[in-house]
């Protein structure tokens, strides 16, 4: 079951770029304990999405595209962000 973050970023996500693959990956509990761990359970994600409007975007215009949809959940609400971003067929 996915919490109220990881769901937020699914929404987000899914409104704004429109995603044909989309996997959102908590990766919390590898970091229990460590600098940036709120005890939420929720303070460390992985995303891999693969989008059609990342075609032509180099890979910092694709992620800026990422974080302008999350707005203030990267570096604020959680701790760390990790992304992959693809355009359709890009990926293996």
């Amino acid at each position: 079951m996915s919490g109220p973050v990881a769901q937020e970023i699914e929404t987000l996500l899914r409104g704004a770029l429109a995603p044909t693959r989309l996997e959102i990956i908590n990766d919390s509990a590898k970091h229990h304990g460590h600098a940036g761990d709120d005890g939420s359970g929720e303070s460390h994600f992985t995303v891999i999405i693969e989008s059609p409007v990342f075609e032509g975007k180099n890979r910092l215009q694709r992620q800026r595209m990422v974080l302008g949809a999350l707005g203030d959940i990267p570096g604020e609400r959680v701790h760390a962000f990790a992304m992959k971003c693809y355009a359709p067929g890009e990926t293996a």
